[in-house]
């Protein structure tokens, strides 16, 4: 199975949370509390996102953290970024010489385009998209994604 880690998730979680309310600086108590998230994760991603400049941190009884860009300029593709790195299916979609098998496998190309899809389809969708629903306080209807069609696999290095 393909999927993201826990870490990511929560970590979109608690950027929606702040995307829901972008002016407010939020401590990290109750962006713990809003995501239903324990407060040592919390700050853990906390930490993580800041470092990777997606949140800003202020101290002081007024500080606490909040988006450090407009919620429509950060994508789901830069929070996974900033937690798990690189958006990469395999090794080779994204670098080369770290398989014995590279230089004769026949599927690097497709699966660099499959990474490519992946890797688009994550930088379409905001923050403030995945937001939304928490701003209208309800669920909306699913985000509807139109992949850049490639009319040609990668080419091969």
């Amino acid at each position: 199975m393909l999927k993201l880690a826990k870490l990511t998730d929560y970590a979109t979680v608690l950027m929606t949370v702040l995307a829901a309310d972008p002016a407010r600086w939020a401590s990290a108590q109750e962006l713990a509390d809003r995501s239903h998230l324990s407060l040592a994760t919390t700050s853990k991603l906390l930490k993580q996102l800041a470092k990777a400049r997606l949140v800003e941190a202020a101290r002081g009884a007024h500080g606490g953290y909040r988006l450090l860009r407009p919620a429509t300029q950060i994508t789901v593709a830069d929070v996974v970024d900033a937690i798990e790195g690189p958006i990469a299916v395999t090794e080779c979609s994204i670098h080369a010489g770290g398989c014995s098998i590279e230089r004769s496998c026949g599927t690097r190309a497709n699966w660099r385009l499959i990474n490519t899809a992946i890797r688009e389809a994550l930088e379409a969708v905001t923050l403030a998209q995945m937001a939304a629903p928490l701003r209208r306080g309800g669920v909306e209807s699913p985000l509807t994604f139109h992949p850049r069609s490639a009319s040609a696999p990668p080419a091969r290095e």
